[in-house]
């Protein structure tokens, strides 16, 4: 394995005076530092301390990241995981101690952290049927009724909130509105939802917000629909940029108020990165529509049809609308192998993610299926995917991809109401992002995905400690 040897050296004891701001009020010199590294097998491990001494101007011959707390950006709502009905079912055939051992590895004080739940209002592919909450034809939603729900998901998303606490902040996204409300008379591949049926699947909402609420789990949010431009072999339905803003002002948004839910966040498109700027702009340039809008929501699937993620594409959007929170609200890796579990490009692909959306102003960021079982499923139309947690039905063991420890360097240190602080590498085999939590804490995760070790400098006004990023690595420093 090459190695990178990168020398600093201290140029000047000078601060300039923004430097002396943040260390007039910290003390503190030494920063605590957790690795994961997948050459050592090393998963979040404690590498002890770090010292910050003083360093002047960096050379560009010196490899650093730097920080300055001087500049603070979007505030974090938090992050988690959905709770699916593939997660629950799958929850529920496990042991009992296997099952407060998943509870607690998310949610728990030694956890990660997840304060975060989205799930599925009716079935989404990751359920083991399709099913709606209304019996055939009842446009009167009399017969709604989510006891469904009370089997699996509803008992696991408690048992999350239970240990959450006051921070648990809960949304839910359709994928498909009841057969009969839709052009195609089918929940799945696509179809439009029929203009007639506008308000049925307006009041629709408001019934699954008050069941579930009523059953003590409180609606922080709900997106208006789930990837609204995919037509899937799966429960999906289509929306227009106009069609989406026409519901959301004509029925949701009205709708949500009338009936006491002002305060829900409505987050509209939902989808992918790629058409993020195009629907934001179409569908909230009416401002009687985007009163009712209080965040844009993306996946991260835009990869079938680009090499890359387009991050970009977050930027401009929080410019168009620095009043609109970014949330990420679905991502995971596809086409499911058992035999590739342990592989660390699933928690790179993660990591990479998370970094970048941050940096690019996202303030909620929802992973997706916190758990599957052995095929990567239950998913009724056979799209088995990777989890962070792979439990296994058949024999109780539970599996740890590097997905849940590369998340984990995030979240499980930095804490909702954190600010990302003003971040940058100089080099571009180190990606990195930095939150100060609201005890004046900074949290700084630090990525290398290269074959190479990289030795680096974390450089905060003036003053810098010495770090090494070993190859395929993440890392999270707290001062």
């Amino acid at each position: 394995m090459k190695r990178l040897i990168v020398s600093c050296f201290v140029v000047g004891l000078a601060f300039n005076a923004n430097a002396q701001n943040y260390w007039k009020k910290n003390t503190g010199k030494t920063a605590k530092v957790f690795l994961t590294n997948s050459a050592a097998n090393e998963k979040m491990v404690d590498k002890g301390t770090v010292k910050f001494e003083k360093f002047g101007q960096p050379k560009e011959t010196d490899a650093c990241i730097f920080v300055d707390p001087d500049f603070k950006y979007q505030k974090l709502i938090g992050i988690g995981g959905a709770i699916t009905d593939a997660s629950a079912e799958t929850f529920y055939k496990l042991p009992k101690d296997k099952q407060k051992e998943i509870i607690e590895a998310y949610y728990g004080k030694n956890g990660l952290g997840y304060t975060v739940v989205r799930t599925n209002m009716n079935s989404c592919d990751f359920s083991s049927d399709s099913y709606t909450y209304v019996q055939e034809n009842d446009n009167t939603l009399k017969s709604f009724n989510v006891a469904h729900d009370e089997k699996y998901k509803i008992p696991m998303i408690k048992e999350a909130q239970k240990l959450i606490g006051k921070d648990f902040t809960f949304y839910f996204s359709p994928w498909s509105p009841p057969a009969w409300m839709k052009s195609n008379k089918n929940m799945l591949k696509g179809g439009r939802l029929e203009n007639a049926f506008y308000q049925t699947w307006a009041d629709y909402y408001i019934k699954f917000i008050k069941e579930y609420e009523k059953r003590g789990i409180n609606v922080w949010g709900l997106t208006v629909q789930n990837e609204p431009m995919a037509t899937q072999s799966w429960e999906s339905c289509i929306y227009s940029a106009e069609e989406e803003g026409e519901f959301l002002k004509n029925n949701l948004g009205p709708t949500l108020w009338k009936n006491g839910f002002k305060d829900k966040k409505v987050m509209i498109w939902d989808h992918n990165r790629d058409l993020i700027y195009q629907r934001a702009t179409t569908t909230l340039g009416d401002p009687e529509t985007s009163k009712y809008a209080s965040g844009i929501g993306y996946h991260w699937y835009e990869t079938w049809n680009n090499k890359t993620q387009l991050f970009d594409n977050l930027t401009e959007t929080q410019r168009a609308f620095p009043d609109k929170f970014l949330a990420f609200t679905e991502g995971c890796k596809e086409q499911f192998d058992m035999s590739k579990i342990y592989e660390v490009s699933l928690g790179e692909l993660y990591g990479r993610n998370m970094i970048n959306d941050f940096n690019k102003g996202t303030a909620l960021w929802t992973d997706w299926n916190v758990l599957l079982d052995e095929t990567g499923g239950p998913n009724h139309v056979g799209n088995f995917c990777f989890a962070p947690i792979i439990a296994d039905t058949k024999t109780g063991e539970v599996h740890y991809t590097y997905e849940y420890y590369y998340v984990g360097h995030v979240s499980k240190f930095v804490k909702p109401n954190a600010r990302r602080i003003g971040t940058s590498s100089n080099r571009a085999a180190l990606t990195s992002t930095t939150f100060m939590n609201e005890n004046g804490q900074l949290v700084t995760v630090i990525m290398n995905d290269t074959d190479n070790i990289i030795d680096t400098n974390l450089w905060i006004e003036g003053m810098a400690a010495k770090l090494s990023a070993p190859a395929h690595s993440i890392q999270t420093v707290i001062l």
